[in-house]
Formats: C-alpha cells, structure tokens, sequence
C-alpha cells in the first residue's frame, strides 16, 4: 500500500527502497529550481516592450530639440509609469490610475525644474509650471528648429509619454491584450512623428526598431502552457473537432484580412514614402507683434523731441578678429571701440567714432503708405539658428548686458546677428536677424545677448553686384503711385552711377549734401511725405526731417534704381552706459552679392551748410519738345517773339496778348502757390507749437486740439458739450468708417484698394490709442499740475499717429487740401500757444 500511494502522489515516477522513499532524478531538481526565473523573464517582457515603444516616441521628437535632455525625459517617464503599474498590479484597479498620477505629477515638476534650470530660465517652480502650462502646446508648435527644451517645450511630451505607458500597461499587464495595449504608445509614436514633420530626416532606423520591439513582445508567451500541451484535448471528440474547424476558419480569415490590407495600404504607403510630410506648424500662428512693432519707424520723431529720455542701460565686451583695413592700410588709433575692437566708417556695420549699432527692427515691407516689419518670429530658446557668414567678411563676436528703462513695446534691442539670448524668453526671425520678447517689455528687464557681427571686406564693394529675382523681389517691391519727381530724382542720380555700390554712394552723397536735421519735423514717410521732405520749400518746412525722412528715402530711391533696400530702427551707442532717446535713428541697409547687407549712413555731417537742391536737381520735363536745329551753345537772352497771326498786323511797340495772358495766369498761379505755402507753413507751426510747447498738461490739451481739429476736417465735427470719452469713442467710428469707405469703393482716383490698405494703416487707434489720450486729458482737467512729460509726449505720439491715419483714410483730393485748410487756424483757442 506504501508503495501504490508513493506510486500515485508522485505520479509513478519515485521508487520506495530500504530507507525509504527515493528522491526525484537529477535532472529534475534543475527544472523545478528554474521553473520562477522562467516566469519572471516571460512577465517582464511586455512591461519591456511597452517601455521601449513609447520611449522611442521620445527619440522621434528628440530629433528636433537641441540636446538630448526631452528624450531623456521622456524615457523616464515611460518607465516610471509602466514600472507604477507593474508594482501595484495586485491593488484593485482604481488605486492605480490615482497612484500613478500622483508619481506622474513628482516626475513632471522635477522634469520642468531641470529644464528651466537648464534654460536659465528666472522665477520660481510655480511661476514656471503655470506659464508652461497655459503655453504648452501652442509655444511647443510655434518653437524654432531646433528647439531648446524648455519647460513650456517639454510639458506636453513627459506627460503625453506617462499618459501612454499607463494605458497601455494597464490594458496589456491587466486584461492580458497586449496588442490592444500596444495602442497608446503607437498613437504617441505617430504624433511624434507629425509634431517633426518635414523638420528632420526620416525616422527609417527608429521605425524599424520600433516594429522590432513590439514583434518581440506579441512573440513571447507570458505565461508556463499547460501540461497537456492542447487545451481541447479534454472535450469531447465532436465538440473538440468543432472547436478545431472554428479556430483553423477564424486564423484563415485573419490572414486574408492582413493580406487584403497589405495589397491595397500597400502601395498607398509606398507612394507616401519619397513624399513630403506636412508640418503642422503651418496652422498654428506664430507670435505677432503689436501695432506700435509692426512700424517703430514713426517713434523717431516722438524719441527726437525728448532726447533725454532713458530708453535702454547697456555694457558690452567684444572679441574677435579686428576687420581687415581696406587698401592694406592699418586701422589707426582713433578708429578702435572703447574697449579696443575696431570700427567701420558709416557705410558698414557701425558707425563713426567707436559707436554701437544696436537693431530694435529691421523694416522690409512698404506699401507707399508705411514701412513694415513683416517679420514671422518664432519661439526660441537661448541658442539661436546660425547662419553661414558672407564670404571675406571678418566676424566680431560682440557680448552685451542690457537693461530695460523706459523703452516700451515687444522688440528686443541687440546687435546684429544675435547667435544666444539669456535671460529672457524670445521669438525670433531668422530672415531679419530681429528679437521680440512676446510678453512685452517692463522697467529692469534684464537680459545678456551675443551677437555675432559680420563685417564685409569694403574692397570688394565697389565692384559687387546686387541680386535680383523671386528670392529678393521683397525688398525690390515698389509701390503704385511713385510720384513723378520721385523717380526722376533717381533716374539722374543713377544715371552717371552704374555700379550698384556708385548708385548707392550717389544717393547717400546727395541727402546728405542738400537736406538738413530737425527734431521736430512731424513723422511720416509715405509717398507726399517724402516728396515734400525731397522737394518742399525750405521756408515751409520742406527738405528737412529726422532720420526717418532720411532713411525711407533712401531706401526708395534706392529701389527705384534697382536696389534691393530695407530700413533699420534702432539706436547708436559708445557700448558703454545708458542710451537715451536721442541716440534712436534709422538707416537704410542695401544688400550686395556675397557681402549681405551693408549699412548706410544718409544724415548730414554737423558741420556742413546743406546746398540748395535747385543747384543740383532739375526735373527734366518726360516729353520734351522736338527740335530740328542743334541746341545752342549759348543761352539766348530773350525769347524769340511770336508771329503774328495771318491777316493782322505785327504791334511792335506793345505787348501781345498771348503775353499778358501767360503772365496774369502765372501770377495768379503763384500767388495761390504762395497763399497755399503760408497756409501749410502756420498749420505746420500750429502743430509743432501745440505738441512742444508749455508744460505737459498744455501740450496734452494741445495733442487733444489735434484730434478734434482732424474729426471736423473729416467732416466729423463734434459738440463742445461732449465729455472726452465720448469724442474719443467718435473717433474711433469716424476712422473706421473711413476705411470702410476707402475699401468699399470710395478711393476715387487713388487706385484699387490693397489688401493692406486696413491692416498697415491702423495707427495708434487701434489699440486704444484714443482712449488713452481722453484719459490723460480727464488727469489734466481733474488734477492740474500732475501730467509728466513722458506723458505728454505719448499724447503727442498718438494724436500724430491718428491724425495720419485719418488722413491717409481720405480720398486724395481731401488729403490735398488737408494740410492747408485754414480752419484749425480760424478755431484756435485759449489752450493754444501764442504764436
């Protein structure tokens, strides 16, 4: 009886001798010891392969960050939420998600501390963690190539990657499907994949690793198979064979359906290979800048009335090669910075005398109305994309700390071309080498930027050439309605000039010989602007302007002569120091082949007495007379007389009529020329009296005398009974209506509306410029005494910036007699100055 229970309990396979029962065979003991590792090398496959499969979604997006810090990451945080799962797989299955959210929550804030920390990024862990938070996707969509990994850039993938390891590993370790946990992390894998898009090479290797690793898990059983090998073996045999014939038409369909998939997705697939994949930045807008932004040219003339103003606090360390001096000679001593690097004259980088060029914007668009940035920024982390330099050109690496006082507005100061950022978050443009800091500038920002500063060998100017074609048809764009003048002035200047760098010097020369400085000439650079600032009378206001009459003019002459031009907003500085608003100045910019883009410098030098355009420029009518005769070589000193007419007799002792009608005509013409010129010149005065003299609280009222005077020139007037608020909220009507009107059909004479005509002619309005100006001049009402300067000279910039885009907003014949109409002289009141 020993014996058959021994023979039963151990299956047959122990024996009983003389001292008892004997033990199993040697080769047994190896298989039972085995038999636990066996079991936990199967388990641990899929938690493997679930973590590989949405680490290498990391990889993917890693691709296109600078570092590998986000794949690093992102791998943590696969394993961190698969490893959660697999430790809490014996806790009922609602304690899980909460478990592993909470982890989720400890792996992401430490992952937004490195990275910020990492970033150089200021605030603390919270300030951090909100902004990436309401920031997360559109910054991670908007960032430049390659992007920095930031706490806003690397938000979306840590927690998309945890998200996924725990669907999946709890869909594949819990219910035992893995392919359907295999899901989530091939959802990620693929977004990953459409995030890069056409931004980086194609992902074969990663893809192919990919496939491998989830191959490797589906092969591999998870658990010991039964001992009897077949689990139907047990059924009866009908039962058994039917079960069979369902299995073996199940795995038959399967096939087919792989197949059929296969043979039609296969070839879609094939075709798709060679193709290029969509970027989804392209529907995502990228930062904008405001309005103020779009066209810093107009602030020239509000910094010039107030030079002492602190816009900027800077210091600068340069290194670097000095640039090679032109014709062998070497640089002399007075020609190094402050801080012992050399400088260029006015037609490179810098100018004269050891200063600093420091960009605020860099303007490429003009639509004869405006000069626009035009710019399309992107997020970007403190490396910024490099770009190749021109050839024999010197780089000058150029370092600066600079400080935010009072300058306003989202543009960023920096030299050119700024290769890292520090210290603020920025968007940049790579095409115009400019920085807007998104959430705008305040008072002791403080940022640290290096630039990288090319300068052109000036040897090779003189015999470059200037692009032409598609790629630069944007800064070779004329505008309708080029005033005849206009192009006759750049049609002489280049006449004699035909090297793009002689045409250049030709006009550069011819500015700033003939016109002179003003700080208080009125704003605007539109096509009249600039022809009286080209061809005014000099007693009314005409050839002179700031460096914004300057530098547009240049650069339209310079278009018109086949130039490829753009303006520069920004200020020149010893490096060293604050800089105020009386070092803000613009110049013009002309790109050359293999040199890039060469700065300008049209102002007039202090010590030289403008000539008289009249001495060098006279307008040669476009169809002149026919003449048979050779021209004499001495001017006749009267004009031949006119025949008489057939029939009549020849009065030689008086004057013909034909005389006297020409000569009452031009009289007549002359004195409506003079009355029109007086008109213009005391509205002009008018003006600058209202917006520069007495204290800040008279020259608010006087900027709020503008406005009104504009409405009733629109023939909007409004009631003297009205509070300020409610004007300015007519305003705002009368200058949309205005526009409405414009593009509705009402530019009689003035060409079919542009699609820009609404867009670049917003002015300060739009921005609540208006409101602003009633609110300064309800303080000044309500308490006298208290405006400050700066606050009177916003006044002046917006009533400048409405009045203009009022103005502009008019049909042409309006805009003609706009600036000579006598009313505001008629209607002058006790808040007006003196005159």
């Amino acid at each position: 009886m020993v014996t058959d229970v021994g023979q039963q309990r151990h299956g047959g396979a122990s024996t009983v001798g003389p001292a008892g029962p004997a033990t199993s065979p040697e080769p047994g003991a190896p298989q039972r010891n085995a038999g636990p590792v066996l079991r936990v090398l199967r388990a641990s496959v899929v938690p493997l392969a679930l973590i590989g499969l949405t680490a290498l979604a990391g990889v993917v997006l890693g691709r296109v960050y600078a570092g590998d810090l986000l794949t690093r990451l992102v791998i943590g945080a696969a394993a961190g939420s698969v490893l959660v799962s697999v430790a809490a797989r014996r806790l009922p299955s609602w304690l899980v998600a909460p478990l592993s959210v909470a982890a989720m929550a400890g792996w992401t804030l430490w992952s937004l501390r490195l990275a910020a920390a990492r970033a150089d990024l200021p605030g603390g862990l919270l300030e951090v963690t909100a902004d990436a938070a309401r920031n997360g996707i559109p910054r991670l969509l908007t960032a430049m190539i390659p992007v920095e990994p930031t706490p806003d850039t690397v938000l979306v993938p840590v927690v998309a990657a945890w998200l996924a390891g725990l669907a999946g590993a709890e869909v594949a370790l819990r219910t035992g499907r893995v392919l359907l946990g295999y899901l989530p992390a091939a959802g990620l894998y693929a977004a990953a994949l459409y995030v890069v898009g056409p931004n980086a090479e194609p992902a074969i290797g990663v893809t192919l690793a990919f496939v491998a690793v989830a191959a490797v898990g589906l092969a591999t059983p998870t658990g010991v198979p039964a001992a009897g090998g077949d689990p139907s073996a047990d059924l009866a045999p009908r039962v058994r064979a039917a079960v069979r014939v369902r299995l073996a038409i199940t795995a038959t369909l399967g096939v087919a359906l792989v197949v059929g998939l296969v043979a039609l997705l296969g070839p879609v697939l094939a075709g798709q290979v060679d193709g290029r994949p969509v970027d989804p930045r392209r529907y995502v807008e990228p930062p904008q800048v405001q309005t103020l932004d779009e066209n810093p040219l107009i602030r020239i003339s509000g910094w010039a009335l107030h030079p002492e103003q602190k816009l900027l606090d800077v210091s600068t360390v340069r290194s670097g090669a000095p640039r090679p001096p032109a014709g062998g000679v070497a640089p002399s001593a007075d020609s190094t910075g402050p801080d012992g690097g050399t400088e260029d004259g006015p037609e490179a980088a810098d100018g004269a005398g050891g200063s600093v060029r420091i960009r605020l914007a860099v303007l490429s668009d003009y639509d004869g109305v405006t000069w626009r940035v035009g710019a399309t920024y992107r997020n970007a982390g403190r490396i910024l994309p490099a770009s190749t330099p021109a050839r024999d050109s010197v780089v000058e690496t150029v370092r600066q700390q600079i400080t935010v006082a009072d300058l306003s507005g989202q543009l960023l100061p920096a030299v050119a071309t700024p290769r890292e950022v520090s210290g603020a978050r920025v968007a940049y443009d790579p095409a115009t080498g400019t920085l807007i800091r998104p959430e705008g500038l305040t008072p002791g920002l403080r940022y640290t930027v290096t630039s990288a500063r090319e300068r052109p060998d000036a040897n090779l100017l003189a015999t470059a050439n200037v692009p032409a074609g598609a790629e630069v048809a944007r800064v070779l764009r004329v505008a309708d309605g080029v005033p005849d003048p206009l192009r006759r002035l750049a049609a002489q200047l280049a006449e004699e000039n035909g090297a793009p760098y002689a045409r250049a010097t030709a006009i550069e020369q011819f500015l700033a010989e003939h016109y002179r400085v003003a700080a208080d000439a009125p704003s605007g650079h539109a096509y009249p602007n600039l022809g009286f600032f080209l061809f005014g009378p000099r007693n009314g206001g005409g050839q002179e302007g700031t460096s914004e009459q300057f530098a547009a003019a240049f650069a339209v002459l310079g278009r018109l002569s086949g130039l490829p031009t753009r303006v520069v907003v920004g200020f020149e500085s010893s490096g060293q120091g604050p800089v105020r608003a009386g070092d803000a100045y613009a110049w013009p910019e002309v790109l050359f082949d293999g040199l890039g883009w060469v700065a300008f410098d049209p102002m007039p030098r202090p010590d030289n007495e403008p000539r008289p355009v009249e001495e060098d420029f006279r307008p040669t009518p476009e169809d002149p007379p026919p003449s048979e005769a050779p021209a004499p070589t001495v001017e006749p000193t009267a004009s031949p007389e006119p025949a008489a007419a057939p029939g009549g007799s020849s009065d030689q002792g008086g004057v013909s009529t034909p005389v006297l009608v020409a000569g009452g005509s031009g009289g007549l013409l002359l004195l409506v020329g003079a009355l029109l010129l007086t008109l213009l010149a005391m509205r002009r005065a008018l003006t600058r009296a209202r917006l520069g003299r007495g204290d800040p609280g008279q020259r608010i009222a006087g900027a709020w005398r503008e406005v009104t005077d504009a409405l009733r020139l629109a023939g909007r007037p409004v009631g003297d009974d009205l509070a300020a608020t409610e004007v300015a909220g007519q305003a705002r009507q009368a200058l949309a209506d205005a526009r409405t009107e414009r593009a509705g059909g009402g530019r009689t004479g003035d060409g079919p509306p542009t699609p820009d005509d609404t867009a670049t002619r917003t002015g300060a309005t739009e921005s609540g410029g208006v409101d602003e100006l009633a609110d300064l001049l309800n303080r000044v009402a309500f308490a006298p005494g208290a405006a400050t300067p700066d606050q009177a000279a916003r006044a002046a910039e917006v009533s400048i910036a409405y009045v203009s885009s009022l103005r502009s907003a008019r049909p042409w014949w309006r805009r003609v007699i706009w600036s000579t109409h006598p009313a505001p002289l008629r209607r002058r009141t006790a808040t007006d100055p003196p005159r």
